[in-house]
């Protein structure tokens, strides 16, 4: 009885461990289990974002990612008062620092409005002054309600709180899934070192979502690929120049939101990221290389339709990832006092980026059906701080498709 449960969520990311933490308020007499790879939950995209608590100013009216970064966002700050989790509601500036940028800014001002966004506004050039001293533009949004906090914090919260339910909840790590068995009425889920025997299954494995997908044996058209955001800290130097948070006008053809200035809740400031295509979906380096994951992309369709058409764009963020020059001429366009010395080479992170065979990227929330698994292909940013919503959201629909009572 010990290896049976309800429920097995795959994966113990962010967007995993909040499925599993809704699915256990929702249904208390439910044993749910997550299965996690590494030897800690959240060691991917969960630990190595910028820490940003959105405030859904940018995602269009309606969309599944509005919907839920807004009340999402309300439900993080509340449970991160709850349970004492360091976080900061600073606020931030989107500035232009170009007319060309004006229409897409007042676009994205108009998104936040209509998504119920609360305390933006409009700036001018000397309101961006007084917010922060270092930087320059003609026009900008101050979004009061973005905060920062470690999601890493956040997840292990989860973790926690799944663990203390005392019906036999649990997250597990260092178990990577390797197979499943499918039996007329139930599942069983196989790692390196046991075997999980559960009704019924989720996958939210991030990065490895398409494969743990297939391995299931539901079918997806969609393929992962990996993009390297490298992120520079200021120096004891440069700290002075940025107050909190500072972002450019996004490229309204990219998910990307543009290299930005970051102010984090343990100390320091960063700024980045780029956006790299990765030869290695979990290599955290820019030269890290894995035959699998090259080979995996470059025979997917969807990889050449999209490089066919962002080329320009792949070239332009590459150049940045190995020119420390090049990187700080892009900052320079928020606060053009910066010099070679205010900037330091940090760390990176990666992002699982959802690609149809059309070679366009997955802009919301996909989630695949098969008997009796649900797998979440993508969940792309903000899924941290949404993450509350989404959990709540993957956990209603298990609900009703696999009819937990």
């Amino acid at each position: 009885m010990e290896n049976n449960f309800d429920v097995i969520v795959v994966g113990g990311g962010i967007v995993g461990l909040a499925t599993a933490y809704k699915l256990t308020l929702q249904h208390p007499n439910k044993k749910i289990l997550v299965l996690e790879k590494e030897k800690e939950v959240a060691a991917h995209q969960t630990s190595h974002n910028s820490g940003v608590i959105h405030s859904g100013i940018y995602y269009k009216p309606g969309s599944y990612k509005a919907r839920n970064c807004v009340s999402g966002r309300r439900e993080l700050v509340q449970f991160a008062k709850d349970y004492k989790i360091q976080h900061d509601i600073c606020g931030k500036i989107i500035v232009a620092t170009h007319e060309s940028e004006l229409a897409h800014m007042n676009k994205v001002y108009n998104n936040g409005i209509a998504n119920g966004v609360e305390d933006i506004e409009i700036i001018d050039s000397k309101r961006i002054k007084e917010i922060e001293p270092y930087c320059e533009g003609i026009s900008g949004i101050w979004v009061g309600c973005t905060g920062i906090i470690d999601y890493g914090d956040v997840a292990r919260k989860y973790a926690e709180l799944i663990n203390a339910k005392g019906n036999g909840s649990k997250v597990l790590t260092s178990q990577k899934v390797i197979g499943f068995e499918k039996f007329s009425d139930n599942t069983t889920v196989i790692t390196e070192s046991s075997k999980f025997n559960t009704k019924y299954v989720i996958t939210t494995s991030g990065l490895q979502a398409d494969r743990i997908t297939k391995k299931e044996g539901a079918k997806t058209d969609s393929a992962i690929v990996g993009f390297r955001g490298d992120y520079y800290d200021l120096t004891e130097k440069g700290l002075s120049k940025v107050k909190n948070l500072i972002y450019p006008v996004p490229n309204p053809k990219f998910p990307f939101l543009g290299v930005h200035f970051t102010r984090m809740i343990k100390g320091g400031t960063e700024c980045g990221p780029n956006a790299v295509f990765v030869f290695d979906r979990e290599g955290y380096s820019k030269t890290a290389f894995s035959l699998k994951d090259t080979t995996d992309a470059f025979t997917y369709g969807g990889t050449w339709k999209f490089f066919g058409k962002h080329w320009r764009f792949g070239l332009d963020e590459y150049r940045g990832a190995f020119s420390k020059t090049y990187f700080l001429n892009r900052l320079r366009k928020l606060i053009p006092s910066l010099q070679m010395d205010d900037i330091v080479a940090a760390r990176c992170g990666i992002r699982a980026m959802a690609l149809g065979p059309d070679g366009e990227m997955l802009d919301d929330f996909k989630i695949e059906k098969h008997g009796n698994a649900m797998h979440v292909i993508n969940s792309p940013s903000p899924a941290a701080t949404a993450s509350l919503a989404y959990g709540n959201e993957i956990a209603l629909m298990a609900t009703e498709y696999f009819n937990l009572k």
